[in-house]
């Protein structure tokens, strides 16, 4: 079988995924609240290293289309959080598997090998980075909104 023509196979590869598709910001967010659990935007802000009125805006938009929902801080203390909703979650998983699909299919014809040679550097460039920043993730529970020491 020939491989199909450049055109065919970007529709193949978008198709299925196109309507349930997340912009990076809106999937980003999503995903620290998902690990992390519910976090103000102060904490998204620092968690992300955004302008607070960056991510105000774009949790306005996740707020909107009902992916995640304000809540009473469960600790006590009196900023509202954001969590994610089933809907979001929903939305997440296949944003996830959508772009896990893409990236496999983009590595296909890669040798294993060098598939996990890209693997173990962008990990220890990721490390490095966060080392550097004194921001290391995941971050230990209840870390997300702490500055680093």
């Amino acid at each position: 079988m020939s491989p199909p023509e450049p055109a065919a196979a970007a529709e193949a590869r978008t198709e299925p995924c196109t309507p349930t598709r997340l912009d990076r910001s809106g999937y980003l967010l999503l995903s620290r609240l998902d690990a992390e659990g519910a976090m103000s935007i102060g904490q998204l802000a620092d968690a992300l290293q955004l302008d607070v009125s960056t991510v105000n805006r774009q949790t306005g938009a996740l707020l909107r289309a009902g992916l995640v929902e304000r809540i009473p801080d469960p600790d006590g203390g009196l900023a509202r959080k954001l969590r994610v909703t089933a809907q979001g979650a929903d939305r997440m998983a296949a944003e996830r598997t959508c772009r896990q699909t893409d990236l496999s299919r983009l590595l296909e014809s890669w040798p294993p090998e060098d598939v996990a040679r890209l693997e173990d550097v962008l990990t220890r460039f990721n490390r490095e980075v966060e080392r550097q920043e004194g921001r290391a993730w995941p971050r230990e529970p209840g870390e997300a909104g702490r500055p680093p020491e």
